[in-house]
């Protein structure tokens, strides 16, 4: 009896979405939460359990995204290379340290820590920084300080580095933790770690900012002393180590959806009735993949032409060669585990823009 009335109110609201403007529904909810407020909690809480995956998705997808916008801008306004997605081995705990990205100059290597942190922040005698009054938060959070957090990533990615036989000089790693959120900001009486980089300096650096990633004083020339273009030999090989090391780390796939979203993650298999078409797109032989829809007699998607590039790995990644391209019916389905998350996800090939897989 009940799920027959709830069948019929979800069907009656989505014709309602159909028929009216979204500005006269938003009044007329505000209206009714108003008058009722009883029935619009027990709505908002029917609304969560219908819709509690897409809500969960929808945060996924902006803590990615706020790491690809972090991660544009420091390559863009601090130069050098971008790592993102990092997934490096961690011998002390038996298990991989997640690394948001690393920014390789031609003075420093840049662990950055991004937090998608919301509200008011004050920090605690531990050390654990307690948000409040944000948007996705409005109760209090507590967090383990990020400092700490970076450091340790700073630990695990020099051990990598020597264990694939880098020898770094003494400072080379540094880090930063950037807040990627702009109403992520600290109490009046609270002063940020000189780590910390918030947002709107992060978007309008200051002087003091840009030497957050690049202003240090580097003693790579003191540690490859010689004639000038011996040492400049040495340093130039001495970048291309490091360049390998990290082009051929372990790193998360990503997926990249409409609506300008990411996700990171694992790529785990293709499902559907064409899936014997997509046999050889695998990680081991194929590093992107592009989506492109075609629509018959102008109604509708029926079929998709997926475009997929060979691994290429001396370069680690997609080769100079011809793109080859399959075309597969709309029933596929790619199976995706996203970081920090048990849980596989379905993903139509309409909703998907391309999808990067790692060695």
């Amino acid at each position: 009896m009940w799920l027959k009335v709830l069948y019929v109110l979800l069907i009656y609201q989505i014709f309602r979405r159909f028929l009216y403007d979204d500005s006269v529904l938003e009044a007329e909810r505000n209206d009714t939460n108003a008058k009722f407020p009883i029935s619009a909690g027990i709505y908002r809480r029917f609304r969560r359990f219908l819709y509690a995956d897409d809500d969960i998705l929808e945060d996924q997808t902006s803590d990615t995204d706020a790491k690809f916008l972090v991660g544009e801008r420091a390559e863009k306004v601090y130069g050098g290379k971008l790592y993102l997605g990092l997934r490096i081995p961690d011998h002390d705990t038996g298990s991989r340290q997640n690394i948001d990205m690393v920014v390789v100059t031609k003075e420093k290597i840049v662990v950055i820590h991004v937090k998608n942190f919301s509200g008011h922040v004050k920090i605690d005698s531990d050390g654990r920084w307690i948000c409040a009054g944000g948007e996705k938060q409005p109760k209090v959070e507590n967090h383990p300080n990020p400092v700490v957090e970076a450091k340790r990533q700073v630990e695990v990615l020099e051990s990598y580095f020597e264990q694939r036989g880098v020898e770094l000089p003494n400072g080379y790693v540094t880090y930063r933790v950037v807040l990627s959120n702009p109403s992520c900001r600290a109490l009046p009486f609270v002063d940020f770690p000189p780590e910390v980089v918030p947002f709107d300096q992060l978007i309008t650096p200051q002087p003091e900012t840009k030497g957050v990633f690049t202003g240090w004083n580097c003693r790579i020339k003191d540690a490859f002393r010689g004639g000038k273009k011996e040492e400049q030999d040495r340093i130039n090989r001495f970048n291309q180590q490091l360049h390998f090391v990290l082009s051929t780390a372990p790193m998360w796939d990503r997926l990249e959806l409409e609506g300008n979203k990411h996700l990171l993650g694992e790529f785990l298999r293709f499902e559907g009735k064409d899936v014997l078409a997509l046999r050889q797109i695998k990680r081991s032989k194929v590093s992107r993949l592009v989506i492109q829809k075609s629509s018959m007699f102008g109604f509708g998607c029926s079929e998709f032409q997926v475009l997929y590039s060979a691994r290429d790995y001396r370069s680690q990644g997609a080769s100079g060669s011809k793109w080859k391209e399959v075309t597969v019916k709309s029933s596929i389905e790619v199976l995706f585990q996203q970081q920090n998350s048990i849980k596989v996800r379905k993903f139509k090939l309409s909703s998907i823009i391309s999808m990067s897989l790692t060695a």
